[in-house]
């Protein structure tokens, strides 16, 4: 079993940034491939970045609708995985999740493990 905890979301300007933590815990070799996902009322939950850890160099994927604007990274040493977000728009308002899994999903939602959530909201 793995826990995502993610932490980091609020209420931002548009223009602003945040970054958004997500704290894996139990068997972490579970946890290869990680990704973000955000979901907004009314919508379908959408994979907005993903990596792969690899031995010297990540492997990083992004949604059309936020490359440019968000990097995603992760600490192995302190199970983080993290999601700057920066020139945020009111469109990027929704609830982010974590996820990670040993399947490589990229930004498909079929991860195993998910966390609870984070909102982030961007007011005009």
């Amino acid at each position: 079993q793995v826990q995502l905890v993610e932490s980091g979301g609020g209420s931002v300007q548009d223009g602003g940034s945040l970054r958004l933590s997500c704290v894996a815990s139990g068997y972490t070799a579970f946890s290869t491939y990680m990704a973000w996902f955000r979901q907004a009322p009314g919508k379908e939950r959408e994979g907005v970045a993903a990596i792969v850890g690899r031995v010297g160099r990540d492997s990083t994927s992004y949604a059309d609708s936020v490359k440019g604007r968000y990097t995603i990274s992760r600490d192995n040493a302190k199970n983080t995985l993290y999601l700057q977000m920066n020139s945020l728009k009111p469109e990027d308002t929704a609830m982010y999740y974590c996820a990670a899994d040993r399947i490589a999903y990229d930004l498909l939602p079929h991860y195993r493990y998910w966390g609870q959530g984070t909102q982030v909201t961007v007011s005009s």
